[in-house]
């Protein structure tokens, strides 16, 4: 069930940014009365059709390929590859034969859409929900921070709390994974260790080295929190040992695992052996002896029993909450660029950083939560805006540099040489999109 409702929720978000992506490229052709013949969500690929209507000179549809989507504007070189087109005279009603200025707006009409629509998600997001996060000062009262495999290679322990980040101090204790930090050209780490602070410089390559490593036990950072059983699967390691809901776990293999980071961390070390636990039932000590499996599971509902009613959310005015959002987006914009930046310079490694779409449907969760879906989606409306933008034939972008040439040049493209460009662009993207398919399925396997 879980899985369905992250695709659930992957097709309804991939639905609404390419719908908003395609009618900006309508919407601009139809204002400077240029025809179009086609408005496709998901590609139709091999004439294959979910469903589709006619209305006026326009074919509507959906396809069965939830890649993207189109328009097909009569007279334009793109994906459809029509040559037949181009052999007529042009028509008055065509894409090419209308100014370059406004073939320039054709074509960052459907980036300008997926901009303003993630402007106004993070914006309404903002003004619905407010923000709410765990405080670091109420991190910093209670356990404070688990420190997983690479936190300890960098400096931190378990029980470390949070003074400073880069001379700042904190109110959420996870801006350590905001892009304004992990991207920043410092990232100096104060921290109070027992009785005495301290300062942990992370290394330059910290933020590569988080995504390379993932978020599973041993990780980077965590909140550490108590918990307990709050159910047991039938025919697994908890349920055939004997364990029960409410049953507070407190050892395994005699080490203090009361805290659900160390607890997983013991379970992964342990995958596939037996391990002796130790739970508290009611008020008596019970040994108890159970089997890990493969997957370094025992067969039980977790539920958290620290930070209980210790969430605070932060609540915006209307315009507050306009300008907050736009200042994000802009940010989120502007961090996704040098993210992408370093990836081209060979910084970081492109397979650490890109994500497809087993990845981006994992990151909306096995449940369906409108905060989450909501805030996701309108970073991805940023991002494709971003991607689109690029000047790679067969995208917006690599169209409108070919456009700004004709507009300082005043000599327009060969249109043979454009099918030539198109054709290898396409070759490109479909190259990167194995590449990613490869990527997230190779990590959903290593994990």
């Amino acid at each position: 069930m879980g899985t369905l409702v992250m695709i659930g929720q992957l097709l309804l978000a991939l639905a609404v940014l390419v719908t908003v992506h395609e009618f900006g490229h309508f919407l601009a052709a139809r204002m400077f009365g240029m025809r179009v013949e086609k408005f496709y969500l998901f590609f139709d690929a091999f004439n294959l059709k979910l469903f589709t209507w006619k209305r006026g000179e326009t074919e509507y549809g959906i396809g069965w390929l939830p890649l993207g989507g189109y328009v097909k504007i009569a007279g334009m070189v793109d994906e459809s590859l029509d040559k037949d087109q181009l052999k007529a005279a042009p028509q008055s009603w065509e894409f090419r034969a209308k100014p370059a200025w406004q073939r320039l707006i054709v074509m960052l009409g459907g980036i300008i859409m997926n901009l303003l629509l993630g402007l106004l998600i993070a914006s309404l997001s903002l003004l619905y929900y407010g923000d709410s996060y765990l405080p670091n000062e109420a991190v910093n009262k209670g356990y404070g921070l688990y420190a997983g495999e690479l936190g300890r290679n960098m400096g931190f322990q378990s029980g470390d709390k949070i003074v400073s980040l880069n001379g700042r101090a904190p109110k959420d204790w996870q801006e350590l994974y905001d892009p304004e930090f992990l991207m920043a050209e410092n990232h100096e780490v104060r921290i109070t260790r027992g009785n005495s602070d301290t300062t942990i410089q992370l290394p330059a390559n910290y933020a590569e080295r988080i995504m390379e490593k993932g978020k599973g036990p041993g990780a980077f950072l965590d909140v550490l929190s108590t918990f307990s059983i709050g159910g047991v699967q039938a025919d697994m390691g908890a349920s055939k040992a004997g364990m029960k809901a409410g049953d507070s776990l407190l050892t395994v293999n005699g080490r203090d695992a009361r805290f659900y980071q160390v607890f997983r961390e013991e379970l992964a070390k342990n995958s596939g052996k037996d391990v002796a636990l130790q739970v508290l039932r009611k008020d008596s000590l019970v040994a108890l002896n159970a089997r890990v499996n493969e997957q370094g599971l025992l067969g039980i509902q977790v539920v958290m029993t620290a930070y209980r009613n210790q969430m605070a959310v932060h609540h915006y005015g209307f315009f507050k909450a306009i300008a907050l959002g736009a200042e994000r987006s802009f940010n989120a914009l502007y961090q996704n660029a040098r993210g992408l930046a370093k990836v081209v310079s060979g910084e970081v490694k492109a397979k650490n950083a890109l994500q497809g779409p087993v990845g981006i449907a994992t990151m909306y969760g096995a449940e369906w939560n409108w905060e989450r879906f909501w805030s996701l989606t309108g970073i991805l409306s940023l991002v494709l805006a971003m991607m689109n933008l690029l000047p790679i034939p067969a995208l917006d972008g690599g169209h409108v540099v070919f456009t700004l040439w004709e507009m300082i040049t005043g000599r327009p493209v060969n249109e043979k040489v454009l099918m030539v460009m198109q054709m290898i662009g396409m070759a490109l993207i479909g190259a990167l999109i194995v590449f990613i398919f490869w990527n997230d399925i190779s990590r959903l396997l290593s994990r």
